[in-house]
């Protein structure tokens, strides 16, 4: 054999190797990805009963309803459609009627999210960047109005 095929043999079992280790970290991974949607983007694609992923939008107001066990039940809105979502936990102290929030969990065949965190906002001038994008894409959201991109620190 040639010095010249022995090379490309090598090259070859190299690429084959990254392929298939690529391959399978793609596999291990694709369990673990979260998509984020809005509830008009639930309203219009309605997702897979158990596949994981996160809604955001504002707590609407008046639907929040805290049972026993810790169990609280409230609607995700983006001011057109509205999900309800079922959460059994400490919610963060932030979390209140008209702010912004993403909730992570599954789906279920009757259209209720089953939350298994919720994250609010951390304070008065932030909101998730996914949740102002998409209440910028429904006309909702103005530049400057409370609860935007936090802005760039002032310098010295």
């Amino acid at each position: 054999m040639t010095r010249k095929a022995r090379r490309l043999i090598l090259i070859g079992t190299v690429g084959a190797v990254l392929a298939a280790a690529v391959g399978l970290v793609l596999f291990a991974l694709s369990g673990e990805i979260t998509l984020y949607k809005t509830p008009t983007e639930l309203a219009e694609q309605p997702m897979t009963e158990g596949r994981r992923l996160r809604i955001g939008g504002l707590v609407e107001v008046g639907s929040v309803a805290r049972g026993n066990g810790g169990q609280v039940e409230f609607k995700v809105t983006d001011t057109v459609n509205a999900v309800p979502v079922t959460y059994t936990g400490l919610l963060p102290d932030l979390f209140k009627e008209g702010q912004g929030v993403v909730a992570e969990g599954k789906l279920d065949q009757a259209g209720l999210f089953h939350a298994d965190t919720v994250l609010a906002k951390h304070d008065e001038r932030y909101m998730p960047k996914e949740v102002v994008d998409a209440l910028k894409a429904q006309g909702v959201w103005e530049e400057g109005q409370p609860g935007g991109p936090m802005p760039p620190a002032a310098s010295n």
